[in-house]
């Protein structure tokens, strides 16, 4: 049972698609997929201990490294939260797999 580096690597993920955390950077989606999302949390709140996500952006981008950095992003939004961040960004790679961006 050799396993490749590869497959060890595991990653989190919410309904079904991969969730990597970089700081307050989220990308969501799968990389070798056309498009992935990249969500920036720009402001929190606290609540209790825990600082939570209070105003966050949303980018749909290309994920051909081709591209200028600027061209990539394809779309662009505001939300209160993480979960309608997350649902939004969901309906868009949704959307954009079917060739409906």
């Amino acid at each position: 049972m050799n396993e490749t580096k590869q497959e060890k690597i595991r990653f989190f993920t919410y309904k079904g698609l991969q969730l990597v955390r970089c700081g307050n950077v989220l990308y969501y989606g799968n990389m070798t997929d056309e498009y992935v999302t990249m969500i920036q949390i720009v402001s929190t709140q606290k609540v209790g201990n825990l600082d939570v996500a209070d105003k966050v952006k949303v980018y749909l981008m290309s994920t051909d490294e081709t591209l200028n950095p600027t061209d990539a992003i394809k779309k662009t939004s505001e939300r209160n939260g993480l979960y309608e961040a997350l649902d939004l960004a969901g309906v868009w790679l949704e959307r954009a797999e079917r060739d409906e961006i």
